[in-house]
This record gives structure tokens, C-alpha cells and sequence, in this order.
């Protein structure tokens, strides 16, 4: 079976957590901070503070953006579930705008009508790797006065003009989860270019506590933290900071392959179902690569063909609104390009290895299915 995504982790990692182990200092440490130095530096952020996930990051993200119970945080239904889990988590409500069914991202000119006396925050999402229209995003949310939240979860080497995502909104938030384009096994982490908001992160990460743990350990003398508020065991392993830091120095060359072969699946698919694509001024990542199908109604059979000749896929990206989880909560929002990419939507393998030939198997297998 080709599978849809394989991380690519080699011996190096392997030597790298074990370095940590052989240490003795397994939890956060001096290796988490040496990743969240190494990420803010690529992404060009001033602080970053890495997390055990993303969904906790964005958590943590909106606590730390003044979000809480009875505000409203925007955000496309067009998303991974996480995405309203977070919000939710913060004591908001999401409030679902459409999409650009473009680049499948929150469409800017519905936004401002959406905002309200409850609304805190605007959270676009750079889906599938492609990072959202963040500049008209931006001039929004500074002429209400509202911080951005952005879920960059699959966007890592993302950019916008000479800009990296990770140095553009209030806050931004990555995933290093497997199926990410870089792997810590799980984890994520925020970037910010606030260094008294960071240092606040970081105390939420792990209890509230006013120091951590190294610093503690690392002291000559005795040191007694305090728990200004209530935090979160949201911490990242020294473990896992080791093998991130051995994936960020593969990231460019793990990009560059994820996109040859996105556009050699470009090629290959022309006139057969409709290809992600680069927006002006936008590089994308590709993720994960969605096509979308020229009829909806078939999916599923080609799904189950796929699967017969030995590839594997996904549905595309959901509609956070149509799960039973908001069904009952979203109050039915209007999202018709949402539904559409929602239900034509569907995911092929893609990974840096995957190489020419299983490619051509994939795209003999589709097309086969299509015609």
C-alpha cells in the first residue's frame, strides 16, 4: 500500500534522542529551548515557545490574546476539528466564516461583517500549508483592534512576499504532529514577537509556575516557584526538541521535494480533477496534497478503487460545522463553498521518498477510477 504520508526520519534522529537520554534530563529543558531558539530564528520571529501539541498551542495562543467564556473567535469551518476544539477550550464559541475556493482559505471580504461587540479574535488557518491572505487579514483585525490567532498547524517554510508565516500575526502556531512536513512525534509551538506575552506562555505550559524546571535544577541556590494563575501541563520533552532540531535542518530540502512533486502531480492530473496551486505572492508547502473531484457524489467509490489497486487517500479537509460535535451549536451558517470543498475533496500520498514510480501508480490509479 502507498501510504498518504510517511514522515522522513532517519538515523540521525535516532542519535539525537539518544543523546538526550544518555543525558538524564528527559522533560523540558535545554533542548526545548535550544528548538524554540532555532524555530524563531527560521520563521524570523523574536520569541517562540514550544508546546506538546498544537491544539495546545492555539489554547494557550488565545488564553494568552485575551480570550474567554462568552467571546467569539472567527474562524473558517474549513479545518481540522482542532481548530473549534481549541476555541472551545478557551471558553469561546467559533464562529465559522466561508472560504476562498481559490486557496480553500478564510475569505477576507466576509470577515468584517462577521465581527461583533463578542468577538476577541480572528484565527485564519493556512490549510493544507497555504498560508491565508494575511495582510488584508491583518489590516481587519487592526482597524477593529483584534489580535490574530493563526493556525499554521501544516505551514511551516510557508511565506507571504520575503516573509516567513510564524512572523506575521499576533500569534502563530505550528504542528510538528507526523503528518507535518517536520516531526517531533507530537508537539507544536507559538510564535510571537512579544517577549513579556512569551514569557507568560511559557509559565502557562507548565502549571503557571513562575520558573522552570532547569532554572530550578540549574540553580546554586534553593528556589521556590510561584503560581500566579492557573496553567497546564502543555510542555514539549527535551526528547522531542532533539529530534526537531535535526528535522528543521532538513525542512528546505523536505519542501523543494514535497513540491516537485506536487507539481509533477499538477502535470500529471490536468484536466482531470481540479490541483492545489500557489496563490500570488503565497508559497505553499503542500502538506498534504487535495485534489478536488469533478464530481462529489463518486467519492467514495474512488476512494474504495484506490484502495483495490493498493493507494492510499483521505477525504479532504471537513466542514467543522456539519460534525455532530457543533452540528447543534454552529446555528446553521451559510457556508456554501465550505460544503463544496468539503464534499469533492480528497487527499493523495505525498511524501519526500515516495518517488516517480509510486506516483505514477497513484495517478494511473485515479485516473483509472475517473474514467
Amino acid at each position: 500500500m502507498i501510504p498518504i504520508t510517511r514522515p522522513l526520519v532517519g538515523e540521525e534522529e535516532v542519535q539525537a534522542a539518544a543523546a538526550v537520554i544518555r543525558s538524564g534530563w528527559l522533560t523540558q529543558g535545554a533542548k526545548v529551548e535550544e528548538f524554540e531558539r532555532a524555530v524563531a530564528g527560521y520563521v524570523g520571529a523574536r520569541h517562540a515557545v514550544a508546546t506538546s501539541s498544537c491544539t495546545a498551542a492555539l489554547h494557550l495562543a488565545l488564553l494568552a490574546a485575551g480570550v474567554g467564556e462568552g467571546d467569539d473567535v472567527i474562524c473558517p469551518s474549513f479545518s481540522f476539528v482542532a481548530t473549534a476544539n481549541a476555541i472551545v477550550q478557551a471558553g469561546a464559541r467559533p464562529v465559522f466564516v466561508d472560504i476562498e475556493p481559490s486557496s480553500l482559505n478564510l475569505d477576507p471580504n466576509l470577515v468584517e461583517a462577521a465581527i461583533t461587540s463578542r468577538t476577541r479574535c480572528i484565527m485564519p488557518v493556512d490549510q493544507l500549508g497555504l498560508a491565508a491572505d494575511l495582510e488584508a487579514i491583518g489590516q481587519i483585525a487592526r482597524r477593529c483592534a483584534l489580535p490574530v490567532v493563526e493556525d499554521a498547524a501544516p505551514a511551516i517554510g510557508a511565506t507571504v512576499g520575503r516573509r516567513r508565516v510564524g512572523s506575521i500575526s499576533t500569534f502563530t502556531c505550528f504542528s510538528f504532529h507526523p503528518r507535518k512536513a517536520i516531526t517531533t512525534g507530537e508537539g507544536g509551538i507559538i510564535t510571537t514577537d512579544d517577549e513579556a506575552v512569551a514569557n507568560r506562555l511559557k509559565s502557562l505550559r507548565s502549571h503557571g509556575a513562575s520558573t522552570s524546571d532547569l532554572a530550578r535544577h540549574g540553580s546554586a541556590a534553593p528556589q521556590f516557584e510561584e503560581y500566579c494563575e492557573p496553567g497546564f501541563n502543555y510542555r514539549m520533552t527535551d526528547i522531542q526538541a532533539a529530534i526537531g532540531l535535526v528535522q528543521l535542518g532538513r525542512l528546505e530540502g523536505i519542501l523543494a521535494e514535497r513540491r516537485r512533486l506536487a507539481l509533477r502531480y499538477n502535470r500529471l492530473l490536468s484536466g482531470f480533477v481540479v490541483t492545489p496551486r500557489d496563490i500570488s505572492g503565497r508559497s505553499h508547502t503542500f502538506q498534504s496534497y487535495c485534489v478536488r473531484l469533478p464530481d462529489a457524489s463518486r467519492r467514495l467509490a474512488v476512494m474504495k478503487h484506490l484502495a483495490a489497486r493498493g493507494v492510499a487517500t483521505r477525504r479532504g479537509v471537513m466542514a467543522i460545522h456539519m460534525e455532530q460535535a457543533y452540528r447543534s451549536t454552529s446555528g446553521s451558517p451559510s457556508l456554501p463553498e465550505t460544503e463544496r470543498a468539503a464534499a469533492d475533496g480528497l487527499l493523495l500520498p505525498l511524501f519526500p521518498g515516495m518517488g516517480d514510480n509510486a506516483q505514477d501508480e497513484v495517478v494511473a490509479a485515479l485516473v483509472e477510477a475517473l474514467t
